[in-house]
Protein backbone atom coordinates (compact mmCIF):
# COMPACT_ATOMS: atom_id res chain seq x y z
CA UNK A 1 0.00 0.00 0.00
CA UNK A 2 1.07 3.55 -0.71
CA UNK A 3 1.77 5.82 2.17
CA UNK A 4 -0.41 8.86 2.71
CA UNK A 5 2.50 11.11 1.77
CA UNK A 6 3.00 9.35 -1.57
CA UNK A 7 -0.72 9.55 -2.31
CA UNK A 8 -0.67 13.24 -1.49
CA UNK A 9 2.25 13.86 -3.85
CA UNK A 10 0.50 11.98 -6.68
CA UNK A 11 -2.69 13.94 -6.08
CA UNK A 12 -0.81 17.21 -6.22
CA UNK A 13 0.88 16.20 -9.47
CA UNK A 14 -2.45 15.20 -11.05
CA UNK A 15 -4.01 18.50 -9.98
CA UNK A 16 -1.09 20.44 -11.41
CA UNK A 17 -1.37 18.60 -14.72
CA UNK A 18 -5.12 19.17 -14.89
CA UNK A 19 -4.68 22.83 -14.02
CA UNK A 20 -2.07 23.26 -16.73
CA UNK A 21 -4.39 21.63 -19.27
CA UNK A 22 -7.24 23.89 -18.24
CA UNK A 23 -4.96 26.93 -18.38
CA UNK A 24 -4.00 26.08 -21.96
CA UNK A 25 -7.53 25.10 -23.00
CA UNK A 26 -8.90 28.46 -21.98
CA UNK A 27 -6.31 30.28 -24.05
CA UNK A 28 -4.20 31.97 -21.41
CA UNK A 29 -0.94 31.40 -23.29
CA UNK A 30 0.59 34.68 -24.41
CA UNK A 31 1.90 33.27 -27.67
CA UNK A 32 0.07 33.30 -30.96
CA UNK A 33 1.15 31.36 -33.99
CA UNK A 34 1.06 28.29 -36.17
CA UNK A 35 2.19 25.95 -33.39
CA UNK A 36 -0.71 26.72 -31.08
CA UNK A 37 -3.79 24.54 -31.32
CA UNK A 38 -6.11 26.54 -29.12
CA UNK A 39 -8.23 27.63 -32.09
CA UNK A 40 -9.36 24.06 -32.81
CA UNK A 41 -13.06 24.25 -33.63
CA UNK A 42 -13.02 28.04 -33.74
CA UNK A 43 -14.29 30.16 -36.62
CA UNK A 44 -13.12 33.43 -38.12
CA UNK A 45 -15.92 35.53 -39.58
CA UNK A 46 -14.40 38.72 -40.92
CA UNK A 47 -16.74 41.62 -41.67
CA UNK A 48 -14.74 43.56 -44.26
CA UNK A 49 -15.53 47.27 -44.60
CA UNK A 50 -13.81 48.07 -47.90
CA UNK A 51 -15.73 46.75 -50.95
CA UNK A 52 -12.78 47.55 -53.25
CA UNK A 53 -10.74 44.91 -51.42
CA UNK A 54 -13.40 42.19 -51.40
CA UNK A 55 -11.76 39.82 -53.91
CA UNK A 56 -8.32 40.28 -52.37
CA UNK A 57 -9.60 39.36 -48.91
CA UNK A 58 -11.16 36.20 -50.32
CA UNK A 59 -7.75 35.28 -51.77
CA UNK A 60 -6.11 35.96 -48.40
CA UNK A 61 -8.66 33.75 -46.65
CA UNK A 62 -8.08 30.95 -49.15
CA UNK A 63 -4.32 31.15 -48.62
CA UNK A 64 -4.82 30.96 -44.85
CA UNK A 65 -7.00 27.86 -45.22
CA UNK A 66 -4.45 26.33 -47.58
CA UNK A 67 -1.60 26.80 -45.10
CA UNK A 68 -3.71 25.98 -42.04
CA UNK A 69 -5.70 22.82 -42.87
CA UNK A 70 -8.98 22.68 -41.02
CA UNK A 71 -9.15 26.43 -40.38
CA UNK A 72 -12.55 28.05 -40.90
CA UNK A 73 -12.58 31.63 -42.21
CA UNK A 74 -15.38 33.48 -43.96
CA UNK A 75 -15.12 36.99 -45.41
CA UNK A 76 -18.33 39.01 -45.63
CA UNK A 77 -18.31 42.36 -47.45
CA UNK A 78 -21.44 44.53 -47.27
CA UNK A 79 -22.12 46.99 -50.07
CA UNK A 80 -20.87 50.54 -49.64
CA UNK A 81 -23.12 52.39 -47.22
CA UNK A 82 -24.71 49.22 -45.80
CA UNK A 83 -21.94 48.17 -43.42
CA UNK A 84 -23.43 49.36 -40.12
CA UNK A 85 -26.90 47.99 -40.85
CA UNK A 86 -25.60 44.58 -41.92
CA UNK A 87 -23.25 44.39 -38.94
CA UNK A 88 -26.12 45.13 -36.55
CA UNK A 89 -28.09 42.30 -38.09
CA UNK A 90 -25.14 39.90 -38.12
CA UNK A 91 -24.25 40.23 -34.44
CA UNK A 92 -27.75 39.00 -33.59
CA UNK A 93 -27.15 35.73 -35.46
CA UNK A 94 -25.41 33.20 -33.17
CA UNK A 95 -24.59 30.97 -36.14
CA UNK A 96 -22.83 33.72 -38.09
CA UNK A 97 -21.55 36.01 -35.36
CA UNK A 98 -18.79 38.28 -36.78
CA UNK A 99 -15.53 37.79 -34.91
CA UNK A 100 -13.52 40.57 -36.57
CA UNK A 101 -15.19 43.84 -37.55
CA UNK A 102 -14.48 47.50 -38.15
CA UNK A 103 -15.39 50.74 -36.42
CA UNK A 104 -14.62 54.20 -37.77
CA UNK A 105 -12.98 55.74 -34.71
CA UNK A 106 -14.16 57.16 -31.36
CA UNK A 107 -17.70 57.82 -32.61
CA UNK A 108 -17.96 54.28 -33.95
CA UNK A 109 -16.60 52.93 -30.67
CA UNK A 110 -19.42 54.63 -28.77
CA UNK A 111 -21.87 52.60 -30.87
CA UNK A 112 -20.03 49.27 -30.57
CA UNK A 113 -18.32 49.35 -27.18
CA UNK A 114 -20.48 46.49 -25.90
CA UNK A 115 -18.92 44.22 -28.53
CA UNK A 116 -15.23 45.15 -28.33
CA UNK A 117 -12.81 42.80 -26.60
CA UNK A 118 -9.72 43.84 -24.68
CA UNK A 119 -6.87 43.57 -27.22
CA UNK A 120 -3.99 43.79 -24.74
CA UNK A 121 -2.74 40.30 -25.62
CA UNK A 122 -3.88 40.30 -29.23
CA UNK A 123 -1.41 40.41 -32.13
CA UNK A 124 -3.33 43.47 -33.35
CA UNK A 125 -2.05 45.48 -30.42
CA UNK A 126 1.27 43.72 -29.86
CA UNK A 127 2.37 44.29 -33.48
CA UNK A 128 1.48 48.01 -33.53
CA UNK A 129 4.52 50.15 -34.22
CA UNK A 130 3.00 52.93 -32.09
CA UNK A 131 0.66 51.72 -29.29
CA UNK A 132 -0.75 55.25 -28.98
CA UNK A 133 -2.61 54.69 -32.25
CA UNK A 134 -5.03 52.30 -30.55
CA UNK A 135 -8.37 53.43 -29.18
CA UNK A 136 -8.36 52.72 -25.45
CA UNK A 137 -11.03 52.50 -22.79
CA UNK A 138 -9.85 52.60 -19.18
CA UNK A 139 -6.33 52.18 -20.54
CA UNK A 140 -7.26 48.93 -22.32
CA UNK A 141 -6.86 48.81 -26.11
CA UNK A 142 -10.22 48.01 -27.72
CA UNK A 143 -9.66 48.98 -31.36
CA UNK A 144 -6.53 49.09 -33.53
CA UNK A 145 -6.08 50.86 -36.89
CA UNK A 146 -5.13 48.41 -39.63
CA UNK A 147 -4.27 51.13 -42.10
CA UNK A 148 -3.14 54.71 -41.87
CA UNK A 149 -4.05 56.71 -44.93
CA UNK A 150 -3.50 60.08 -46.49
CA UNK A 151 -5.59 62.24 -48.74
CA UNK A 152 -5.10 65.47 -50.59
CA UNK A 153 -4.96 66.72 -54.17
CA UNK A 154 -3.62 64.02 -56.43
CA UNK A 155 -2.10 65.61 -59.51
CA UNK A 156 -0.98 64.43 -62.91
CA UNK A 157 2.75 65.16 -63.09
CA UNK A 158 2.92 64.96 -66.87
CA UNK A 159 0.05 67.42 -67.35
CA UNK A 160 1.33 69.84 -64.71
CA UNK A 161 4.79 69.70 -66.33
CA UNK A 162 3.19 70.41 -69.73
CA UNK A 163 1.39 73.39 -68.22
CA UNK A 164 4.58 74.69 -66.57
CA UNK A 165 6.25 74.73 -69.97
CA UNK A 166 3.59 77.02 -71.45
CA UNK A 167 4.45 80.66 -72.06
CA UNK A 168 3.51 82.85 -69.08
CA UNK A 169 2.33 79.90 -66.97
CA UNK A 170 1.97 80.42 -63.22
CA UNK A 171 4.44 77.61 -62.43
CA UNK A 172 8.12 77.25 -63.16
CA UNK A 173 9.29 73.94 -64.66
CA UNK A 174 10.65 71.63 -61.97
CA UNK A 175 14.07 71.58 -63.58
CA UNK A 176 14.41 75.25 -62.62
CA UNK A 177 15.13 74.08 -59.09
CA UNK A 178 11.76 74.08 -57.35
CA UNK A 179 9.36 71.17 -57.32
CA UNK A 180 5.63 71.72 -57.81
CA UNK A 181 5.23 70.90 -54.10
CA UNK A 182 7.65 73.73 -53.28
CA UNK A 183 5.72 76.18 -55.46
CA UNK A 184 2.12 75.39 -54.54
CA UNK A 185 1.95 75.91 -50.77
CA UNK A 186 -1.21 77.99 -50.34
CA UNK A 187 -4.75 78.37 -51.59
CA UNK A 188 -3.79 81.61 -53.30
CA UNK A 189 -1.18 79.87 -55.43
CA UNK A 190 -3.37 76.83 -56.08
CA UNK A 191 -6.19 79.07 -57.32
CA UNK A 192 -3.82 81.08 -59.50
CA UNK A 193 -2.56 77.90 -61.15
CA UNK A 194 -5.97 76.21 -61.44
CA UNK A 195 -7.66 79.29 -62.88
CA UNK A 196 -4.94 79.62 -65.51
CA UNK A 197 -5.12 75.91 -66.38
CA UNK A 198 -8.88 76.24 -66.83
CA UNK A 199 -8.45 79.20 -69.15
CA UNK A 200 -5.90 77.28 -71.22
CA UNK A 201 -7.55 73.85 -71.14
CA UNK A 202 -7.89 73.69 -74.94
CA UNK A 203 -4.21 74.51 -75.29
CA UNK A 204 -3.42 71.65 -72.91
CA UNK A 205 -5.92 69.24 -74.47
CA UNK A 206 -7.85 68.68 -71.23
CA UNK A 207 -11.44 69.20 -70.04
CA UNK A 208 -10.68 71.06 -66.83
CA UNK A 209 -8.30 71.66 -63.95
CA UNK A 210 -10.25 69.45 -61.50
CA UNK A 211 -11.98 66.13 -62.01
CA UNK A 212 -15.75 66.29 -61.50
CA UNK A 213 -17.09 66.78 -57.99
CA UNK A 214 -19.82 64.16 -58.36
CA UNK A 215 -22.56 63.89 -55.77
CA UNK A 216 -23.80 60.35 -55.97
CA UNK A 217 -22.97 58.07 -53.02
CA UNK A 218 -19.76 56.82 -54.65
CA UNK A 219 -18.30 60.33 -54.71
CA UNK A 220 -19.99 62.78 -52.33
CA UNK A 221 -18.08 61.52 -49.27
CA UNK A 222 -15.01 63.22 -50.70
CA UNK A 223 -16.61 66.58 -49.98
CA UNK A 224 -19.11 66.16 -47.14
CA UNK A 225 -16.53 64.25 -45.10
CA UNK A 226 -12.95 64.65 -46.30
CA UNK A 227 -13.13 68.22 -47.59
CA UNK A 228 -15.27 69.25 -44.62
CA UNK A 229 -12.43 68.02 -42.41
CA UNK A 230 -10.34 71.04 -43.42
CA UNK A 231 -12.40 73.83 -41.78
CA UNK A 232 -12.98 71.61 -38.76
CA UNK A 233 -9.26 70.86 -38.44
CA UNK A 234 -8.30 74.52 -38.35
CA UNK A 235 -11.09 75.37 -35.90
CA UNK A 236 -10.15 72.52 -33.56
CA UNK A 237 -6.52 73.55 -33.81
CA UNK A 238 -7.30 77.18 -32.95
CA UNK A 239 -9.38 76.25 -29.91
CA UNK A 240 -7.36 73.27 -28.71
CA UNK A 241 -10.27 70.86 -29.19
CA UNK A 242 -9.60 67.19 -28.46
CA UNK A 243 -12.19 64.53 -29.11
CA UNK A 244 -15.76 65.33 -30.13
CA UNK A 245 -17.11 68.78 -29.19
CA UNK A 246 -20.79 69.33 -28.44
CA UNK A 247 -20.90 72.29 -30.81
CA UNK A 248 -18.80 74.15 -33.36
CA UNK A 249 -18.80 77.62 -34.89
CA UNK A 250 -18.55 78.81 -38.47
CA UNK A 251 -15.05 80.30 -38.30
CA UNK A 252 -13.62 78.48 -41.34
CA UNK A 253 -16.80 77.53 -43.20
CA UNK A 254 -16.26 80.30 -45.74
CA UNK A 255 -12.77 78.91 -46.36
CA UNK A 256 -14.53 75.63 -47.13
CA UNK A 257 -16.51 77.58 -49.73
CA UNK A 258 -13.32 78.91 -51.35
CA UNK A 259 -11.89 75.51 -52.17
CA UNK A 260 -15.26 74.05 -53.16
CA UNK A 261 -15.87 77.00 -55.51
CA UNK A 262 -12.53 76.23 -57.12
CA UNK A 263 -13.46 72.57 -57.58
CA UNK A 264 -16.73 73.36 -59.36
CA UNK A 265 -15.67 76.42 -61.37
CA UNK A 266 -12.37 75.01 -62.70
CA UNK A 267 -13.92 71.63 -63.47
CA UNK A 268 -14.32 69.13 -66.26
CA UNK A 269 -18.07 69.26 -65.64
CA UNK A 270 -20.74 72.02 -65.63
CA UNK A 271 -22.42 72.48 -62.24
CA UNK A 272 -25.81 71.35 -63.57
CA UNK A 273 -24.37 67.90 -64.30
CA UNK A 274 -22.70 67.23 -60.94
CA UNK A 275 -25.64 65.31 -59.50
CA UNK A 276 -25.20 62.63 -62.17
CA UNK A 277 -21.44 62.26 -61.87
CA UNK A 278 -19.99 59.27 -60.03
CA UNK A 279 -16.72 58.42 -58.34
CA UNK A 280 -15.85 56.26 -61.34
CA UNK A 281 -16.33 59.25 -63.65
CA UNK A 282 -13.79 61.24 -61.65
CA UNK A 283 -11.31 58.35 -61.70
CA UNK A 284 -11.42 58.06 -65.47
CA UNK A 285 -11.34 61.80 -66.09
CA UNK A 286 -8.13 61.98 -64.10
CA UNK A 287 -6.51 58.73 -65.21
CA UNK A 288 -7.16 59.44 -68.90
CA UNK A 289 -5.59 62.89 -68.71
CA UNK A 290 -8.76 64.99 -68.85
CA UNK A 291 -8.06 66.72 -65.51
CA UNK A 292 -4.91 67.82 -63.69
CA UNK A 293 -6.17 67.58 -60.08
CA UNK A 294 -8.31 65.00 -58.29
CA UNK A 295 -9.18 65.07 -54.60
CA UNK A 296 -8.80 61.62 -53.12
CA UNK A 297 -6.49 59.50 -51.03
CA UNK A 298 -3.82 56.85 -51.10
CA UNK A 299 -6.51 54.15 -51.32
CA UNK A 300 -7.42 55.38 -54.83
CA UNK A 301 -4.28 54.01 -56.46
CA UNK A 302 -5.77 50.64 -57.40
CA UNK A 303 -8.63 52.26 -59.30
CA UNK A 304 -6.32 54.76 -60.98
CA UNK A 305 -3.83 52.08 -62.01
CA UNK A 306 -6.62 49.93 -63.42
CA UNK A 307 -7.81 52.96 -65.40
CA UNK A 308 -4.39 53.22 -67.02
CA UNK A 309 -2.38 56.00 -65.37
CA UNK A 310 1.34 55.37 -64.81
CA UNK A 311 2.81 55.37 -61.32
CA UNK A 312 5.45 57.91 -62.38
CA UNK A 313 2.71 60.37 -63.37
CA UNK A 314 1.04 60.84 -59.99
CA UNK A 315 1.98 63.25 -57.25
CA UNK A 316 0.16 64.65 -54.25
CA UNK A 317 -0.41 68.07 -52.69
CA UNK A 318 -2.21 69.08 -49.49
CA UNK A 319 -5.67 70.62 -49.75
CA UNK A 320 -5.46 74.37 -49.17
CA UNK A 321 -8.37 76.54 -48.01
CA UNK A 322 -6.73 79.90 -47.34
CA UNK A 323 -6.13 79.45 -43.59
CA UNK A 324 -3.30 81.25 -41.84
CA UNK A 325 -0.16 79.13 -41.66
CA UNK A 326 -1.35 76.61 -44.23
CA UNK A 327 2.02 76.74 -45.99
CA UNK A 328 3.29 74.66 -43.05
CA UNK A 329 0.67 71.92 -43.37
CA UNK A 330 1.20 68.40 -44.61
CA UNK A 331 -1.19 65.79 -45.93
CA UNK A 332 -4.42 64.89 -44.17
CA UNK A 333 -3.22 61.80 -42.31
CA UNK A 334 -5.03 59.37 -40.07
CA UNK A 335 -7.37 56.42 -39.97
CA UNK A 336 -11.04 55.66 -39.64
CA UNK A 337 -10.41 51.98 -40.16
CA UNK A 338 -10.10 50.22 -36.82
CA UNK A 339 -10.37 46.48 -36.26
CA UNK A 340 -12.10 45.08 -33.20
CA UNK A 341 -12.53 41.52 -31.99
CA UNK A 342 -16.07 40.69 -30.95
CA UNK A 343 -16.08 39.86 -27.26
CA UNK A 344 -19.52 38.26 -27.60
CA UNK A 345 -18.12 35.64 -29.95
CA UNK A 346 -17.13 32.35 -28.32
CA UNK A 347 -13.69 32.00 -26.74
CA UNK A 348 -12.79 29.48 -29.46
CA UNK A 349 -13.80 31.93 -32.21
CA UNK A 350 -11.89 34.78 -30.58
CA UNK A 351 -8.82 32.57 -30.37
CA UNK A 352 -9.17 31.49 -34.01
CA UNK A 353 -9.39 35.17 -34.95
CA UNK A 354 -6.22 36.00 -33.02
CA UNK A 355 -4.39 33.11 -34.69
CA UNK A 356 -5.46 34.39 -38.12
CA UNK A 357 -4.31 37.93 -37.23
CA UNK A 358 -0.94 36.66 -36.04
CA UNK A 359 -0.42 34.97 -39.41
CA UNK A 360 -1.66 38.04 -41.30
CA UNK A 361 0.64 40.46 -39.48
CA UNK A 362 3.79 38.32 -39.32
CA UNK A 363 3.88 36.06 -42.38
CA UNK A 364 5.47 37.24 -45.63
CA UNK A 365 2.25 36.51 -47.49
CA UNK A 366 0.07 38.44 -45.05
CA UNK A 367 2.36 41.47 -44.92
CA UNK A 368 2.64 41.67 -48.70
CA UNK A 369 -1.13 41.32 -49.05
CA UNK A 370 -1.74 44.29 -46.73
CA UNK A 371 1.10 46.54 -47.88
CA UNK A 372 1.19 45.82 -51.59
CA UNK A 373 -1.84 43.93 -52.90
CA UNK A 374 -4.26 46.04 -50.87
CA UNK A 375 -1.92 49.04 -50.96
CA UNK A 376 -2.29 49.95 -47.28
CA UNK A 377 0.12 52.15 -45.36
CA UNK A 378 0.24 49.83 -42.38
CA UNK A 379 0.98 50.84 -38.77
CA UNK A 380 2.49 47.48 -37.82
CA UNK A 381 6.10 46.49 -37.21
CA UNK A 382 8.45 45.04 -39.85
CA UNK A 383 6.28 45.70 -42.89
CA UNK A 384 7.71 46.23 -46.40
CA UNK A 385 7.61 49.57 -48.19
CA UNK A 386 4.43 50.13 -50.15
CA UNK A 387 4.30 49.70 -53.90
CA UNK A 388 1.63 52.39 -53.95
CA UNK A 389 3.10 55.63 -55.42
CA UNK A 390 0.51 57.75 -53.61
CA UNK A 391 1.58 56.32 -50.26
CA UNK A 392 5.18 57.10 -51.09
CA UNK A 393 4.30 60.62 -52.29
CA UNK A 394 2.34 61.36 -49.12
CA UNK A 395 5.03 59.91 -46.86
CA UNK A 396 7.68 61.97 -48.63
CA UNK A 397 5.60 65.14 -48.35
CA UNK A 398 4.96 64.67 -44.64
CA UNK A 399 8.71 64.26 -44.09
CA UNK A 400 9.59 67.52 -45.88
CA UNK A 401 10.81 70.61 -44.06
CA UNK A 402 9.15 73.99 -43.92
CA UNK A 403 11.69 76.72 -44.64
CA UNK A 404 14.36 74.04 -44.49
CA UNK A 405 13.97 73.78 -40.73
CA UNK A 406 10.77 72.40 -39.21
CA UNK A 407 8.77 69.44 -40.48
CA UNK A 408 5.40 70.18 -42.00
CA UNK A 409 2.46 69.34 -39.75
CA UNK A 410 0.09 66.64 -41.07
CA UNK A 411 -3.58 67.59 -40.98
CA UNK A 412 -5.45 65.44 -38.44
CA UNK A 413 -8.48 63.44 -39.43
CA UNK A 414 -10.96 65.20 -37.17
CA UNK A 415 -13.85 64.09 -39.37
CA UNK A 416 -13.95 60.90 -37.30
CA UNK A 417 -15.61 63.08 -34.63
CA UNK A 418 -18.47 64.18 -36.92
CA UNK A 419 -21.60 63.52 -34.86
CA UNK A 420 -23.56 61.39 -37.34
CA UNK A 421 -24.10 60.33 -40.91
CA UNK A 422 -27.16 62.57 -40.79
CA UNK A 423 -24.91 65.58 -40.33
CA UNK A 424 -22.76 64.53 -43.29
CA UNK A 425 -25.78 63.87 -45.48
CA UNK A 426 -27.29 67.29 -44.73
CA UNK A 427 -24.00 69.02 -45.52
CA UNK A 428 -23.62 66.98 -48.72
CA UNK A 429 -27.17 67.73 -49.87
CA UNK A 430 -26.71 71.45 -49.23
CA UNK A 431 -23.35 71.42 -51.03
CA UNK A 432 -25.04 70.06 -54.15
CA UNK A 433 -27.86 72.60 -53.87
CA UNK A 434 -25.28 75.35 -53.57
CA UNK A 435 -23.29 74.05 -56.56
CA UNK A 436 -26.41 74.02 -58.71
CA UNK A 437 -27.33 77.54 -57.53
CA UNK A 438 -24.02 78.88 -58.81
CA UNK A 439 -25.17 78.48 -62.42
CA UNK A 440 -26.02 82.19 -62.25
CA UNK A 441 -22.65 83.03 -60.68
CA UNK A 442 -20.79 82.32 -57.47
CA UNK A 443 -22.05 85.51 -55.84
CA UNK A 444 -25.62 85.42 -57.20
CA UNK A 445 -28.53 85.81 -54.76
CA UNK A 446 -29.43 82.16 -55.19
CA UNK A 447 -25.91 81.03 -54.43
CA UNK A 448 -25.67 83.25 -51.35
CA UNK A 449 -28.96 81.91 -49.97
CA UNK A 450 -27.89 78.32 -50.65
CA UNK A 451 -24.58 78.85 -48.86
CA UNK A 452 -26.34 80.38 -45.85
CA UNK A 453 -28.47 77.23 -45.65
CA UNK A 454 -25.36 75.07 -45.80
CA UNK A 455 -23.70 77.11 -43.09
CA UNK A 456 -26.68 76.49 -40.82
CA UNK A 457 -26.53 72.76 -41.53
CA UNK A 458 -22.81 72.78 -40.81
CA UNK A 459 -22.91 74.69 -37.50
CA UNK A 460 -26.39 74.27 -36.00
CA UNK A 461 -26.70 70.78 -37.43
CA UNK A 462 -23.63 69.67 -35.48
CA UNK A 463 -25.14 70.60 -32.11
CA UNK A 464 -28.49 69.03 -33.07
CA UNK A 465 -26.95 65.75 -34.21
CA UNK A 466 -24.65 65.62 -31.19
CA UNK A 467 -27.67 65.82 -28.87
CA UNK A 468 -29.45 63.08 -30.80
CA UNK A 469 -26.39 60.83 -30.79
CA UNK A 470 -25.87 61.28 -27.06
CA UNK A 471 -29.53 60.95 -26.11
CA UNK A 472 -29.98 64.54 -25.05
CA UNK A 473 -33.12 66.55 -25.62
Amino acid sequence: MMSRSVKSIIALVVCAVLAACAFTAFGFSKSFGANTDRSAGGKVIFFNFKPEGKDIWVEVANEYKRTHPGAYIDVKTPQSGDYEDELRAAVKNPDAMPTLFQINGPVGYANWKDYTADLSNSPLYKQLSNPNLAIKDNNKPVAVPYVTENYGLIYNKALLARYADLHNSKLAPEEDGKSFEDQITSFKKLKEVADDIQQRKDELGIDGAFASAGFDSSSDWRFKTHLANMPLYYQFKDYGVEGQPQSINGKYVDNFRKIFDLYISDSTTPVNQLSTKTGEDAVYEFALGKAVFYQNGTWAWGDLANAGIKSDDVGMLPIYIGANGEEKQGMATGSENYWCINKKASKEDQQATNDFLYWLLTSDYGKKALANTLGFATPFENFPDAENPLVNAATKYNARKYNGKDKVEPVKWVFITMPSNGWKDDVGSDLLTYAQATKDGMTSIGAEKAWATLKTAFVDGWAKEYKIAHGRS
